[in-house]
């Protein structure tokens, strides 16, 4: 009697012990699991109109791990378009933060209820919307143009956005509607995002030709910009543009001169001229800052689109090019007239991003790439 009690305690016991057992490492394996998923990365490139924001984006889009939006405020803009860009900046940021964070419902209030994947702004430009789970129809790493996404992959409903994004270790998002870093703190300290600036500029008499050349597009954009200043005739250009040079001053000096400690190692400036110069060293730079790997597939990719034969004539479109010859193009093609007024009302922008300043025609077409930004630092 006395050994058949005993045998049943140890069973008990043995029982117990197993289920302690069990359950400590089950819960050792959930903790492990929860600590091995690290916390999203979020990128903004916040830059300008017409300033190889659009190419930049690239960089980061075509990466299998980012999941990347192409100015998605342009839905508030859009929307609200009566208002001044310094009213419409914190229903951006808003706007920002939650796609940030993948939540998509945000859209709610710029979109129609029926909405589907393709009503969003340049969706097609956003590799993860065209690969699983967004897309089926290619694989997660190709590299994807977004002609052949728009054809292929426009009918997916738009909850597909928000259930891509989750699956993402990067969310990176291009924009060019922040005009005052100071707006961004609110994100930068907010303890749900993992927030890194990289702040692109580009020269702005190369800006300007270049927003000559698509004026139609970005009127409506242009106005929201220069706000209760508006003007018509000449001038308005160069107001805009000194409008785009001061806030280019104002981001920098707030990014790099007086840094707060939550902006310690989370703010860079790039220069387009530099990227297309040494695509493959300013790519690398980019991705070390945005703690991602430059895989030899993007190397690649990244080297044949910068050195095509293409000339950079479709506005908005982003091809295999002669990157350097085509960012260069303005020295041949804008007047001189044009270049003094430009310098005039960017005249500090210049002077603290490193672009020299042209004297007269002559020098304009003479004078060499390196002597024309020796004021940088490469």
């Amino acid at each position: 009697m006395m050994t058949s009690r005993r045998v049943k305690m140890l069973l008990i016991l043995a029982v117990l012990s197993f289920l302690l057992i069990h359950f400590y490492f089950l819960s050792c394996s959930n903790n492990a699991s929860m600590e091995e998923k690290p916390s999203p990365v979020h990128i903004l490139i916040l830059s300008s109109w017409r300033s190889g924001s659009s190419f930049t984006g690239q960089i980061f889009s075509q990466h299998p791990s980012v999941f990347y939006l192409m100015e998605p405020a342009w839905h508030v803009w859009v929307t609200m378009y009566q208002n001044s860009a310094k009213v419409l900046h914190m229903a951006v940021r808003d706007l920002v933060r939650s796609v940030f964070l993948c939540d998509m419902s945000v859209f709610d209030a710029y979109m129609s209820s029926q909405k589907k994947k393709s009503d969003l702004f340049q969706w097609e430009t956003s590799r993860a919307l065209c690969s699983p789970p967004a897309c089926d129809l290619f694989s997660r790493s190709d590299i994807i143009t977004a002609g052949n996404c728009r054809t292929i992959c426009g009918q997916y409903p738009f909850s597909k956005v928000e259930e891509a994004c989750k699956t993402y270790s990067h969310v990176a998002i291009k924009e060019v509607r922040f005009f005052d870093l100071k707006v961004l703190y609110p994100l930068l300290t907010d303890p749900s995002l993992n927030l890194k600036i990289i702040h692109l500029v580009r020269d702005p008499r190369a800006v300007f030709r270049s927003r000559e050349n698509t004026m139609a597009n970005l009127k409506r954009d242009s106005n929201i910009v220069v706000g209760s200043q508006r003007t018509k005739g000449e001038t308005e250009p160069y107001n805009t543009m000194q409008v785009i040079c001061k806030s280019h001053v104002e981001i920098y000096k707030a990014g790099s001169q007086a840094i707060p400690s939550f902006l310690k190692d989370r703010y860079l400036l790039v220069r387009y001229e530099d990227i297309v110069r040494d695509p493959l060293a300013r790519a690398a730079q980019m991705y070390r800052f945005a703690e991602l790997h430059f895989t030899p597939e993007l190397q690649k990719w990244l080297h044949n689109i910068t050195h095509g034969k293409g000339q950079g004539a479709q506005a908005f479109n982003i091809g295999s090019r002669d990157a350097l010859r085509v960012s260069q193009a303005w020295r041949k093609t804008l007047p001189f007239q044009k270049v003094e007024k430009v310098q005039n009302v960017c005249k500090d922008a210049m002077d603290l991003l490193g672009y020299r300043l042209i004297q007269s025609e002559e020098e304009q077409k003479n004078m060499s790439l390196d002597l024309l930004f020796a004021q940088n630092s490469s």
